[in-house]
């Protein structure tokens, strides 16, 4: 039985050589589906554990409030201008919001396009200065990798420190490549002493997480003083179970601050970083679904054109059909050949297809920084697709082979 079917197998390969330009152009058709299916989830993929892994950080027990509600800005919400969240609400809130178990975190970012300076070298005008207090490190799920935290009394006395991102480590070009803990650099004319660095975030949609400095609020509010500044809070709760009751009494108490009467809506917008989570697994799942509808179609194609493939095959190898009948073979044996024949293209589009789709997921989540992994139950639905593929392909062209009668097919010319 082996050696028939290895026979049926080498007869397979020596058809395909004989055929070979057909046969390319059936597997190219074969691997542009699959390459659409694997490089499209790849993608997606990559952008789903890239933002996952940044809002999962957070941490499920956080929501922040600022100033609109990104994910639900829907229809007439689109156009609503909501005010600038200001220092004196912030502070407020922070004096009246009294919920147990509980830690705020106020922050603001002052300039995206700071440059840095220590001694006679100076960055390029494209760090991130962040004013935040105490608590800020801990409810963003941000670490230090090397030296400390702020703690309460460097926010309250002011202290001239700040913390730098991973950029700023020991492979830097500022520092020239020395530990920049306890160095004195200078923003905007000020002096801080570097006290911490933190881990690397890396980079999303182009934005470098690890280009920043962290201060003291107080101070940061002396050195940006332009009107208009936008402040953020975010909430940290001890236990999951009273998340729900202490965002309605954050919203309560915000409320209170703006003086929203009762039949007024909030003009200020709350995300919880696992509302944030549901929203990219749905969007996630409209990519998904329109991986799938695009390669689909594409392998539709593909299966018609290897079908006819292999009918004209089956066709121009009658006599050769002929010749192994009237030598013995039964009907089973040349189905399996033909039927080999097809899963062997199949195969090779299946494969083609993994290699391009995983190097196009590679490429695009090089290009805009996302985290790309091997797209494992990409690769597996490549390779059923592929088989089911073929299967449907060679099912009638295999059963019309094993029928044709011997006699005539001798005589076919």
């Amino acid at each position: 039985m082996f050696a028939l079917l290895r026979e049926n197998i080498s007869i397979a390969f020596d058809s395909i050589k004989g055929q070979l330009l057909r046969t390319i152009l059936t597997v190219l058709i074969i691997a542009i589906g699959i390459t659409a299916l694997v490089g499209i989830l790849s993608a997606v993929g990559a952008l789903e554990n890239t933002i996952s892994g940044n809002f999962a950080s957070m941490g499920a027990n956080t929501f922040n409030i600022q100033r609109y509600n990104y994910t639900s800005q829907r229809g007439s919400e689109i156009n609503k201008v909501n005010p600038v969240i200001t220092y004196r609400e912030v502070k407020t809130f922070q004096d009246k919001y009294h919920f147990p178990l509980t830690t705020t975190a106020i922050s603001f970012t002052g300039t995206s396009s700071a440059e840095i300076k220590w001694e006679n070298e100076k960055t390029d005008p494209e760090i991130n200065v962040l004013g935040i207090n105490e608590n800020y490190l801990t409810n963003s799920g941000l670490n230090i990798e090397s030296g400390r935290d702020f703690n309460y009394f460097d926010i309250q006395n002011n202290n001239n420190v700040a913390i730098v991102g991973a950029d700023f480590g020991k492979n830097n070009s500022l520092f020239k490549g020395a530990n920049p803990i306890d160095k004195i650099i200078s923003i905007r004319g000020a002096k801080f002493k570097i006290i911490g660095v933190l881990e690397s975030k890396g980079s999303t949609f182009g934005n470098n997480e690890d280009l920043r400095v962290l201060i003291p609020l107080q101070h940061a509010r002396s050195i940006f003083s332009n009107p208009g500044i936008n402040y953020n809070l975010s909430v940290r709760v001890e236990s999951k179970e009273a998340l729900d009751a202490a965002q309605d009494d954050a919203i309560l108490t915000f409320r209170s601050i703006r003086q929203l009467n009762p039949i007024e809506r909030d003009n200020f917008g709350i995300e919880r970083s696992d509302s944030l989570l549901n929203e990219i697994a749905q969007m996630s799942g409209y990519l998904n679904m329109a991986a799938w509808i695009i390669s689909l179609v594409t392998i539709f194609g593909s299966s018609i054109a290897l079908m006819n493939i292999m009918l004209v095959s089956v066709t121009e190898r009658t006599r050769e059909i002929g010749v192994r009948k009237a030598l013995g073979a039964k009907k089973n044996t040349i189905a399996v050949q033909f039927f080999m024949e097809t899963l062997i293209i199949g195969q090779f589009g299946g494969v083609l297809g993994i290699i391009l789709g995983i190097l196009i997921g590679m490429a695009v989540s090089a290009g805009v920084g996302f985290d790309f992994t091997t797209p494992w139950l990409a690769m597996f639905w490549a390779i059923v697709v592929t088989l089911i593929t073929a299967l449907v392909s060679g099912l009638y062209p295999a059963i019309k082979a094993s029928k044709q009668d011997p006699i005539e097919s001798l005589r076919y010319e």
